[in-house]
């Protein structure tokens, strides 16, 4: 038997929130299909709310507060990552979005991550897809395929369920594969670490490159 660590990130801004509801569906889900595979999990719970300060602190003044580095310690041990936001203007929200600016570009690198957005309306069903995808691709995650979206009407949906029993399964099979864990171990080295965020002290800039010359006034060679 296998204990994985799965991380909650919420962006939900009320208490309570539809899109913790949403994330909490999905990583109960995770925990029963992980069991029935004979593995525990073990879900730790990222309220952003509760840190919504603290992140913009370390986007503007690029200090980490205890309560951050918390988080980010959680996160940077995860197995499985369930990520889910509110839908502003078409997309997902700056709470959301800042919390994975601030985070070093390493930090995440290979691991699964089930993404998921509420919204108010159904107009906004593709921004699952469109923006948060492309956010986590930068960030070097593995998404599962199945992302997971609810407007108002859809909480009565048997199809919601399906999507999350889905979404669950593919989190738990990447989960049992350990690929994040074996990039680390096995294949680190062949990764570009040149990004750093805030709150990444294992990135280093590469200051010797041409474009980096550059950027500091210099000359490329």
């Amino acid at each position: 038997m296998e204990t994985f660590k799965l991380v909650v990130v919420s962006a939900g801004t009320s208490d309570p929130s539809s899109t913790r509801l949403l994330a909490d569906q999905a990583a109960q889900r995770v925990a029963a299909l992980a069991a029935s595979h004979g593995h525990e999990v073990r879900v730790s719970v990222l309220e952003l709310r509760e840190i919504s300060a603290d992140i913009t602190t370390a986007l503007t003044s690029q200090l980490v507060t205890p309560r951050l580095r918390n988080a980010i310690d959680v996160l940077a041990g995860a197995d499985g990552i369930i990520a889910a936001a509110p839908v502003y203007k078409a997309g997902a929200s700056g709470l959301f979005t800042s919390f994975f600016h601030v985070l070093g570009g390493d930090l995440i690198i290979g691991k699964p991550v089930v993404l998921a957005a509420t919204a108010g309306t159904a107009r906004h069903a593709l921004v699952v897809d469109d923006q948060m995808r492309s956010l986590f691709a930068f960030l070097r995650t593995l998404t599962v395929p199945t992302s997971l979206f609810a407007a108002p009407e859809d909480w009565g949906d048997t199809a919601l369920a399906n999507r999350v029993d889905r979404a669950a399964f593919e989190l738990v099979l990447l989960m049992e594969s350990g690929f994040a864990r074996q990039v680390r171990t096995e294949s680190w080295q062949s990764y570009q670490h040149e990004f750093g965020g805030v709150a990444g002290e294992e990135d280093e800039i590469g200051l010797d490159t041409d474009l980096m010359r550059l950027a500091t006034g210099g000359s490329a060679e």
